[in-house]
């Protein structure tokens, strides 16, 4: 069932808030993505959006065409009923080729001006005002290469103190599909001196899920088939119309895979870390970051960070996550 949120029920959920302990309150959230890309991000959006430990206040465009990637978010949000969340166009690298916009079918026809929410041309400068006038500790979910982070970063090193960081990024002791060679994962590799900037600032916590864990998650059997018949669910519908489109336009999808399971669902177990993340195990990681972006664990390493590198249970990540999607 959707969650409306509408004026009346978002006052009804404030009321209900005011009730609560102060631990149970939702944290006020920036989601910095190069949606549009692979449909896990658009799987991620989701997740968020069903998640009431988790306050989005803003989309932060990654990388890429901030316009295309700006529409895609929008979109999804637009259906999500929460045209409340800024959308933020990060720094723009050109118009990407039809070839690169995975999920544009989706979005051929929808412009920016149909979202009736608040839309910020500068999302650097919307990204540091945000944080510089909040309140509370703002965690920053980050899930794909971060040249807009990075240069907020740059002009502002100070408000990374106010910020929990959690990204999905890095290679540490297992590669893509489980491969034990370490890869230089694509969110690190695609700009690897701005992450260098953003994994070396003095956010108030850092917490990363490699490629170790969430590059061998994804969705399938029962599980899976909730989601894919979940007709009346127009956020899950917006997903699996992204994901149908997404998939025949990737040269790693063959045949009917997405009517089977999901693609590799990266960057969920970054979602999933900033409010729970009680089915990982973690360890504290020293390591350097090469130039064909490898993070490479060295106890005299540069940077350090909270490392997810294993599961304590997987399979119950995918119950709980298809429970959380559904709306259950």
């Amino acid at each position: 069932m959707l969650r409306s949120f509408s004026y009346f029920a978002t006052l009804s959920l404030v009321s209900a808030c005011l009730l609560l302990p102060t631990y149970l309150a939702s944290k006020p959230v920036v989601f910095a993505t190069d949606i549009g890309g692979d449909v896990d991000d658009t799987w991620a959006l989701a997740h968020i959006l069903r998640s009431k430990e988790l306050d989005l206040k803003m989309v932060l465009t990654e990388t890429g065409e901030a316009e295309y990637r700006a529409k895609v978010a929008a979109k999804v949000l637009q259906v999500a009923e929460r045209e409340d969340v800024i959308v933020a166009l990060g720094k723009d690298f050109g118009i990407m080729p039809d070839s690169e916009r995975h999920q544009g079918p989706w979005v051929r026809s929808y412009k920016l001006s149909d979202y009736k929410g608040p839309i910020e041309q500068d999302g650097v400068s919307a990204f540091i005002d945000f944080v510089e006038s909040s309140k509370e500790t703002v965690t920053v979910i980050a899930v794909g290469p971060v040249p807009s982070l990075a240069e907020a970063i740059e002009q502002r090193p100070e408000i990374a103190k106010k910020c929990d960081f959690f990204g999905m990024f890095g290679s540490f002791y297992s590669g893509y599909d489980g491969s034990k060679e370490i890869s230089a994962e694509y969110n690190v590799a695609n700009n690897v001196e701005a992450f260098r900037t953003v994994i070396g600032a003095d956010w108030r916590s850092i917490t990363l899920t490699p490629l170790d864990t969430c590059g061998i998650f994804f969705l399938s059997g029962e599980e899976y088939q909730e989601i894919w018949q979940a007709t009346s669910d127009p956020l899950l519908n917006a997903v699996i119309e992204n994901y149908c489109i997404w998939a025949p336009r990737v040269p790693w999808i063959h045949c009917d895979f997405f009517t089977q399971k999901s693609s590799t669902l990266f960057d969920d177990v970054a979602v999933y870390m900033a409010y729970d993340g009680s089915l990982l195990n973690y360890e504290t990681l020293h390591f350097d970051v090469s130039d064909e972006g490898k993070t490479l664990v060295d106890n005299n390493g540069k940077f350090v960070a909270q490392v997810a590198t294993n599961w304590k249970d997987i399979k119950a990540f995918g119950s709980f996550l298809t429970d959380r999607l559904l709306g259950n």
